[in-house]
């Protein structure tokens, strides 16, 4: 594959600036043209939904400042309207076309609409970035009832920062439990309960049947709850629309390669937008949403850009605050079999999960503060390390997981 001239980078998050660095970090000295769809500086979307009581303010994204001093030119508040393969080139919504040799879709997702019928509810808001953040927080209040629709990460964290507002606070969630998807049901008990000594209220189980014009909430069980402001967190939608425009494969994301090339060969797609085989997980092809995902799969979809072709194969790692409490996922809890626990104090726990085999395939955690951080982190080597650790070894919290990396 010879060296592409020009790259295309649609995108500006937390996967398209590191893309874009990432190229340059590498010695490719060729154009580059990140196109950025807000008006304001690229910036961190996961603290929008965990302000400090002093409000809304703009994170810029880690090495921001060093995008127009590496000669990447940056096109801001512009949106792509069409991709052309047959002459490799995307048009803008002002009407310019930039051509490309190699082309990046980091489009990343969008929250997913309450619909209740076939139709859209308006009146309940979505968050995803930062307009959406500043008009939420802008006008909470105490005498306020926040009605949340959503019992998972966004839906809670932002159920504890209206907590720290005193604003009155419900949260629905059909499901039978908090968090269902992705965290274990013990440390998800642990974590309704501390929304629960907040004076969170809990729905669970219930669906939404209706909402009015005036905002009353009316539940599967003809509960109704009177709100002034209803937020929906329910999920994303990966956009893909582009892709699908110019006739990619697309499966719950725009359908990748190991090195994140689309059915396209020059054409990449990484992030929140791409769903994509994971080496460490025997090629399970999956999506991921988190912040150090869209970091890491822009900087491997960059080198991959210019030739490289080792697999994608990087831990995947997450984290959520709740209070006091911080909750970490190393790997894919959900792949394993077998639990192992390892309590660090009272109110600090790990859990390990390993495959049929014995293979450590995820980690997680809750605590007070952030005590977890060490043991998460070498669990994360144990787990790239593709490790069968001595369960009895992993529940003794006295012995140094470092131990059983060196063993």
């Amino acid at each position: 594959m010879s060296d592409p001239r020009s790259i295309v980078i649609i995108g500006a998050g937390e996967c398209g600036i590191r893309a874009a660095l990432t190229l340059r970090d590498e010695g490719y000295t060729g154009e580059i043209a990140l196109i950025h769809g807000e008006a304001v500086e690229p910036y961190e979307k996961p603290p929008l939904s965990k302000p400090g009581l002093e409000g809304i303010s703009i994170k810029p994204i880690s090495g921001t400042d060093r995008v127009l001093k590496e000669n990447i030119a940056v096109y801001h508040d512009q949106r792509v309207t069409t991709i052309e393969r047959a002459t490799k080139s995307v048009s803008l919504a002002n009407g310019e076309m930039i051509s490309y040799d190699r082309l990046l879709l980091a489009t990343g997702a969008r929250p997913r609409a309450l619909m209740i019928d076939g139709h859209e509810i308006q009146q309940a808001r979505l968050f995803r970035d930062y307009a959406d953040a500043k008009a939420f927080f802008d006008v909470l209040s105490p005498d306020y009832r926040l009605t949340i629709i959503g019992g998972g990460f966004i839906g809670l964290e932002l159920a504890a920062a209206a907590r720290q507002r005193r604003v009155q606070t419900t949260v629905i969630e059909s499901a039978t439990r908090l968090l269902g998807r992705a965290v274990p049901e013990g440390l998800a008990a642990r974590i309704e309960a501390r929304h629960r000594e907040e004076q969170v209220h809990f729905h669970i189980g219930q669906s939404v049947s209706s909402i009015s014009p005036t905002r009353k909430v009316t539940l599967a069980d003809g509960t109704d709850i009177m709100s002034d402001i209803i937020l929906a967190g329910i999920g994303s939608i990966p956009n893909t629309e582009l892709a699908e425009q110019c006739r990619l494969t697309i499966d719950n994301g725009v359908v990748v390669d190991a090195t994140f090339r689309t059915s396209d060969p020059d054409i990449f797609a990484a992030g929140d937008c791409c769903s994509f085989p994971h080496a460490l997980y025997g090629m399970k092809r999956m999506r991921l949403e988190s912040w150090r995902a869209a970091q890491e799969q822009g900087a491997h979809a960059a080198r991959a850009m210019l030739g490289a072709s080792d697999p994608y194969q990087s831990v995947p790692w997450f984290w959520s605050d709740h209070y006091d409490l911080t909750l970490q996922i190393a790997g894919l809890p959900s792949e394993g079999v077998t639990m192992v626990t390892r309590m660090l104090d009272d109110e600090s726990e790990i859990l390990f999960h390993l495959d049929a085999e014995g293979r450590l395939v995820g980690a997680s955690g809750l605590s007070r503060g952030n005590k977890i951080a060490k043991d998460i982190r070498l669990a994360e080597m144990l787990i790239a390390n593709r490790s069968y650790p001595d369960q009895q070894a992993l529940a003794d919290p006295k012995l140094n997981l470092k131990s059983l990396l060196k063993a």
